[in-house]
């Protein structure tokens, strides 16, 4: 072996175990089970309201009536930079979009971080948000919709998150949505969550208790491939969609089962699957009846008629925490551990 021959295998082994090393360094919060939990909030603390997502056009009164409502719960209030930027689509360019959202995970004095909307835009700064200054001091993410994507990427941090109401969400009548209102001020005030649903002749019984993560079905099926991911071995999944074609939603359950996104979960629980579009050719069966002949012989119970998603009626879920899910035909409850 020549001179030059040992010295470039020295050179590629030192590169090699090099990247090894790093590599074996770097904390993988994918399969976490237990998540940390960000402090809950008391008088006076600050929430952030951002907009990562669709336009707010014509939206300040809604935005200024989410800060009277967290002032009347004795919270302070700061309203993102570019909240109401407008860049076709989006409030704002993806920078000033992802400017908005890295401040307040960064800002010491913000204890939760509001979402105004959802529409879509959310996974397009994914991967241009740093979680370092976030990682020692966590707090709480709050929206559903499109916020799903920030939720996924939540969870691959090993932090939970608030799948709930948005600052859009608000009526002028808040009594019209008053469960709504009143279980988002319990999941961010600590106030344990639980609810008996009404009973299907579609549900699959069983019992179960396993972390609670999943969303709005279109993200889900959006981050599939992707490290935003959420492994849902070992965990409940939640379920809602809106504005979709029968045919649509079956093609995503069905893409997420060929790539084994049912095959470990413990369970599935069914929010509102809304304004479902009529195509020419009709589907033939109930959305329920869909969700079954995807997932009907799976070994997980199945809950339909769970009130949260993009009705009026949408009830707070805290994603990454575990849930006690018992299912019957006549009811269904899902209990938050708050320990």
């Amino acid at each position: 072996m020549t001179r030059f021959t040992r010295i470039t295998l020295l050179i590629c082994s030192l590169f090699f175990f090099g990247k090894t090393t790093v590599s074996a360094q770097e904390p993988s919060l994918k399969n976490t089970s237990t998540l940390i939990r960000p402090p809950y909030l008391k008088a006076g603390d600050t929430v952030a309201i951002v907009a990562p997502s669709g336009i707010l056009k014509n939206r300040f009164d809604e935005i200024e009536h989410a800060k009277t409502l967290l002032k009347s719960w004795g919270l302070h209030t700061v309203v993102g930079k570019h909240v109401f930027s407008q860049a076709n689509h989006f409030a704002g360019t993806d920078d000033e979009r992802c400017e908005d959202f890295q401040n307040a995970l960064d800002r010491p004095e913000i204890s939760a971080i509001w979402c105004a909307r959802g529409g879509y835009g959310a996974v397009r700064i994914l991967d241009k948000l740093d979680f370092t200054k976030f990682k020692q001091q966590p707090k709480w993410l709050i929206g559903y919709s499109d916020i799903t994507a920030l939720h996924n990427l939540f969870h691959n941090k090993g932090i939970e998150s608030i799948h709930a109401m948005m600052c859009v969400s608000l009526p002028q009548d808040e009594s019209k949505i008053k469960e709504t209102i009143a279980t988002f001020k319990d999941a961010i005030f600590g106030t344990p969550l639980h609810y008996t649903l009404k009973g299907s002749t579609y549900n699959k019984p069983g019992s179960v208790t396993a972390p609670l993560v999943g969303g709005n079905l279109t993200m889900l099926h959006t981050m599939l491939g992707s490290n935003t991911s959420i492994n849902t071995a070992g965990k409940i999944l939640f379920i809602e969609e809106i504005g979709e074609y029968k045919y649509h939603i079956d093609r995503m359950l069905q893409s997420l089962k060929r790539a084994g996104y049912f095959d470990n979960c413990k369970g599935v629980i069914i929010g509102d699957i809304t304004r479902v579009r009529k195509n020419t050719t009709p589907w033939g069966t109930s959305i329920e009846q869909l969700f079954l002949d995807v997932l009907g012989n799976y070994n997980f119970p199945i809950a339909f008629n769970m009130p949260a998603g993009h009705e009026k009626d949408n009830r707070a879920l805290i994603l990454g925490r575990p849930v006690n899910l018992t299912v019957t035909h006549t009811k269904s409850t899902v209990v938050f551990k708050n320990e």
